[in-house]
This record gives structure tokens, C-alpha cells and sequence, in this order.
């Protein structure tokens, strides 16, 4: 192995990636944890937790299988759980992040449950996803009704640089969003709290009614939305990897890391794009370095994450919900572009969309779960109405 630094483009398209994973969601997550009832030293623990599981993991099998493994943390779960969970305790939500853990290790550990879930119909799990983003996309607009003038610029920031600089359109809105509240002086004192990462356990509660309302729909759209997606874009790029190898290391990642609050580690596909392409490094045979510094930039940023996460509790309730909607608009545009993807599949992927979307809650069991038990039920009904 070389002991030659990286060279200049593969500490470039590392940072570039981490910037854009981290900052590009983290008021996502900041905003599930406490939707979720997590406490300020909760939401630091459970932010160093995601970022050391991304960093370790992600630097082992780069380093072991020499091909560039990029992790993030479930953008797609958190929307879930931010959007879904309200009302849950704490250590009821982090019994369901174990039971989704345990979930992606069975599921990577056995080949028939693999080839099941290859058979879901990604139509239904898309409308499950695009009805649970729905609701944040709309918020960004109503949060005009409170600050018109800040959701009027990020609005126009973003489209304007989704035409000139996609990659980097998220970011900017960030900075953006910082900038300008700045500059308005609507910046809170910070929280008190940590400055360094720290990481802080919680003895679980498992809850059936919150599995099955969060922990299995959670599980299921970080599988379809993040794990899969991941594993396409590493074989766009060229290389094959052991899909069981690497669906059984993040989730045993999130079953370790589950404790300290991270709600679930996984394959990242945007930023893989960035460290899997030419210009991070031209020899395909050592791109795998790309993946190792990533690693090591998300060890920074586990180190001040707790910081970070006061930040964003001391930005106003009108900016963290512009920030959010924003950041979720390509999610949902990706989202019901495959939910319509597939036209014989399309109502019943309307009715997942509609009753995800509806908010509808009964027996104690969320929206997310009732959009895809009706969307398989019409799934099935197509079935049997096809075989009179």
C-alpha cells in the first residue's frame, strides 16, 4: 500500500461530498431528534453517533474491499420520523431504530429474504416516500406566511443554482439561510450544551404499535431510497461488491451506534457520485482513497457535532423549516418520478402517496404504515382481480 498523500482531487471531491451530506440535511435530522423528544445532550449524542458510524465503517470497507465506500445517515428515515412520530418517547424511537437495524442485517444475512425484498415494488415504496416529504415541501411555503422575504430569497437561490451548480445548490441555501439570518441579528444565544462530541446511551423500549409505525416503513425506505441506489451507483462506476457484505456492515453499524440515538447509517448515492467519479481520481484501482478521506472528514465533524447541532437549535423555527422543504425538494422530485415510473402500478402508488400524505393515524400506528399496507392491498387486488 502507498504511503504517498492522496492527491489534490481526491481531497477535494471528499470534502465536497462530506459538505454536501452533512450540511445539506443536518437540519433534517436536528429537527427529527426533537420532534422525537430528544434533549440537546440526545441530539449532539445522536449526530456524533451517525458521524462516527459513517466514518469508521465507511474507511474499513474502503480500506478492506479498496473500492470507494461512501455512508450517510438515512435522509429519507429522518423526513419519516420527523414527519410521523410526533408524540413518541424517546427511548420507544430508539427501540425502532434497533428493530430497523436488525431488519437490514437479517435481510443482508439471508439470500431468500434479499431476493424478496428485490420483488417489493419500488412504485409503493416511492409513494410511501414522496407522502411523507409532501408535508415539509408544503411547509416551506406556508413558512412564507411568517417570513416571505427569507423563503422568497432561499427559493430563488436554490432554483438558481439547480440550473448553474446543481451539485452544490443545497449547500449554498445553507449558507445562505445562515448568512441571512445573520445578518437580520435572529440569531438566539446557543443552547447550552457540549461543544465536542460526546456520546450519550439510552436504554431502549421496544414498542410493537412504534415498530410497526415507524420501525418497518423506516426500514424499508432506507433499504429502497439509500441501500439500493448506493449499491447501483458503485456498479455505474465499475466496481462489484459483495451487496450482502456491505448491507450486513451498515446495519450492524446502526445496531452499535442505534444506543446513542443515530436512527441509521447506510449507503450514500449522491455523494458517491462525487467520490466514485473520474475527477475524484483518475485510476479507478485507487479511488478507494477517495473513501478513506470522506472517513476521515466525517471524524471531524463527530467532533464537533454537539456545536453544530446548538447552532442549528439557536437558528429561528421559520429558518430551520425553509431549510428543510428545500432540502427535501429533489428527494421528492426523484421520489414520484419512480412512483409513476411503472403505469400499471400507478394507483396503487396514488393511494400509498395519498394516505402517507393525509397524515392518517389509527391504533396507535402512523401514516407511513397505513400508506403501504393500502398500497399493497391494492397491489394485491389488481392481482386477484387479473387471475377471475
Amino acid at each position: 500500500m502507498s504511503l504517498r498523500p492522496p492527491p489534490v482531487p481526491a481531497w477535494s471531491a471528499a470534502l465536497i461530498a462530506a459538505l454536501i451530506g452533512f450540511g445539506g440535511t443536518v437540519a433534517l435530522v436536528v429537527q427529527a431528534m426533537r420532534v422525537l423528544g430528544a434533549s440537546i445532550e440526545q441530539t449532539g449524542s445522536a449526530l456524533t453517533a451517525l458521524c462516527l458510524g459513517i466514518a469508521l465503517t465507511g474507511g474499513f470497507f474502503s480500506l478492506k474491499l479498496r473500492i470507494p465506500v461512501v455512508l450517510a445517515w438515512s435522509t429519507p428515515g429522518a423526513a419519516l420520523l420527523a414527519a410521523t412520530a410526533p408524540g413518541i418517547a424517546w427511548p420507544a424511537a430508539v427501540g425502532a431504530f434497533l428493530a430497523a437495524a436488525v431488519m437490514m442485517v437479517v435481510l443482508g444475512a439471508i439470500p431468500a429474504l434479499g431476493r424478496l425484498a428485490a420483488r417489493i415494488p419500488t412504485t409503493v415504496a416511492s409513494g410511501m416516500l414522496a407522502g411523507v416529504l409532501l408535508p415539509f415541501c408544503l411547509g416551506l411555503f406556508k413558512a412564507g406566511a411568517a417570513d416571505p422575504l427569507l423563503v422568497a430569497l432561499l427559493v430563488a437561490v436554490f432554483l438558481l443554482a439547480r440550473q448553474r451548480v446543481p451539485l452544490y445548490a443545497l449547500l449554498l441555501v445553507l449558507a445562505a439561510g445562515i448568512a441571512i439570518t445573520m445578518v437580520r441579528g435572529d440569531v438566539a444565544p446557543l443552547p447550552p450544551g457540549a461543544t465536542f462530541g460526546a456520546l450519550t446511551p439510552v436504554i431502549p423500549a421496544f414498542d410493537v404499535r412504534t415498530i410497526l409505525s415507524i420501525g418497518v416503513p423506516f426500514f424499508l425506505v432506507t433499504l429502497v431510497s439509500q441501500n439500493l441506489p448506493g449499491l447501483v451507483v458503485l456498479q455505474a462506476a465499475g466496481y462489484t461488491p459483495n451487496a450482502r457484505t456491505l448491507i450486513v456492515g451498515t446495519g450492524l453499524t446502526s445496531l452499535v451506534a442505534a444506543p446513542f440515538g443515530a436512527h441509521a447509517i447506510c449507503l450514500a448515492a449522491i455523494t458517491a457520485t462525487i467520490c466514485t467519479s473520474d475527477d475524484a481520481h483518475p485510476d479507478p484501482r485507487k479511488r478507494w482513497v477517495v473513501g478513506m478521506v470522506y472517513a476521515a472528514f466525517y471524524l471531524v465533524l463527530a467532533l464537533f457535532s454537539p456545536a453544530l447541532v446548538r447552532l442549528f437549535l439557536a437558528l429561528p423555527e421559520a429558518v430551520i423549516v425553509t431549510l428543510t422543504g428545500i432540502a427535501l425538494i429533489p428527494a421528492l422530485i426523484g421520489t414520484m418520478e419512480t412512483m409513476l415510473s411503472v403505469k400499471e402500478d400507478r394507483d396503487a402508488a396514488i393511494v400509498t402517496f395519498l394516505a402517507t400524505g393525509s397524515g392518517l393515524a389509527l391504533f396507535g400506528l402512523g401514516a407511513a404504515f397505513w400508506g403501504l399496507l393500502a398500497g399493497f392491498l391494492a397491489l394485491g387486488g389488481k392481482a386477484l382481480l387479473r387471475r377471475i
